[in-house]
């Protein structure tokens, strides 16, 4: 059996990315050999949706699993083998975030390793300023209810703390490219009053002028006709990582990765740049509200 084409090992920055990039070269493996998830799973004595979980990047490896189903595959060559093995052990691997784990819901774990591993990132928001865009005073002032100044409660200040540590992939080596549609209603909701909204606005315009950063307002009058509630798209360099568009609800989040369903909100975002103010206009908005403030 001719060895598979192996992903560089300089792609995907954390476990997250990791353990979908092994994922899908172990689907590939496993299609290649004709072989169904069914007896995939009877090698390692697992379910077949334990099969689809692996092949997904939605659950940690074994390394005796992943050897296993390699000798299963066909997969003799020690290049191959010790890539995979090596894999295993780096998805294993914490992400920085780990510390927070006891604050971060299992469901937005995920997007935390992704977001850290994409290339590309477009964002609607209609209630707040993104994460990746926040203050601390600010971001401080959304998780405490409006209290920005608040500093005696731990679990805000950690909360903080990691929204913060997020933002630093826009000033790392590799920033992606951050595409941000906002609704006007976020510019008019004075989390922990004037002063924080004023420092948040001059922290948009300096934003703006990253290379990597766009920031465009949607007016009121053009409001909620492309989309109903906020979502981001994420998408990566690495060719082994699926495009995501991904969508909070009040308990959890959809992770969609379907054609049809990326095309939905594909439309839809590109709707909401040509509904909104152009990046130039929308500096003008936001120096003409920062002066009413």
């Amino acid at each position: 059996m001719a060895p598979v084409d192996l992903p560089g090992s300089d792609q995907g920055t954390g476990p997250t990315a990791r353990r979908m990039i092994l994922g899908t070269q172990l689907r590939r493996l496993r299609e290649r050999a004709g072989i169904s998830r069914a007896s995939a799973a009877w090698e390692i004595r697992a379910s077949e949706s334990k099969i689809s979980r692996m092949e997904l990047g939605r659950v940690g490896f074994k390394e005796r699993d992943v050897t296993d189903l390699l000798t299963m595959y066909g997969v003799h060559d020690a290049t191959e083998r010790d890539w995979a093995v090596q894999m295993v052990k780096e998805s294993n691997q914490p992400g920085w975030w780990h510390p927070y784990n006891d604050l971060v819901p299992s469901w937005f774990d995920n997007y935390i390793g992704l977001e850290e591993a994409a290339s590309r990132i477009r964002t609607y928001e209609l209630m707040f300023v993104p994460g990746l865009l926040q203050t601390e005073r600010y971001a401080r002032a959304v998780i405490s209810h409006g209290d920005a100044d608040r500093k005696d409660d731990e679990g805000v200040e950690r909360k903080v703390g990691l929204r913060m540590r997020r933002q630093k992939l826009l000033n790392g080596p590799k920033p992606p490219r951050l595409w941000a549609v906002l609704d006007e209603a976020v510019l008019e909701r004075p989390f922990g009053g004037a002063a924080v909204l004023r420092e948040q606005i001059d922290h948009l315009l300096e934003l703006t002028e990253l290379p990597t950063v766009a920031i465009q307002v949607i007016p009121f009058d053009m409001s909620g006709f492309a989309a109903e509630s906020a979502f981001s798209l994420l998408q990566f360099a690495e060719p082994d990582l699926p495009n995501i568009a991904y969508v909070e609800h009040l308990n959890g989040a959809y992770y969609l990765e379907r054609p049809e369903d990326l095309e939905v909100y594909g439309r839809a975002f590109d709707r909401l740049t040509v509904d909104a103010e152009t990046p130039d206009r929308t500096r003008q908005m936001l120096l003409k509200k920062r002066a009413e403030l």
